[in-house]
């Protein structure tokens, strides 16, 4: 398995996986419960992997 494939998963791991770990409420979280804020930070986190196994990716080099 290639590295952009792990990182691939890990978006699901993180919101999916993690609800089951982070439901509740308190603490909050810049004015979010914290289970909303998990939700918000991995979607964000999404983007930022996505734009990581862009890069990486052999098939977006030029000439190809």
């Amino acid at each position: 398995m290639k590295l952009y494939h792990l990182l691939a998963l890990l978006p699901f791991i993180g919101i999916l996986g993690g609800i089951f770990f982070t439901n509740r409420v308190t603490p909050y979280i810049l004015g979010m419960p914290f289970i909303l804020f998990w939700i918000v930070f991995w979607v964000v986190m999404t983007s930022a992997i996505m734009a990581i196994i862009y890069q990486l990716d052999p098939k977006n080099k030029e000439g190809v």
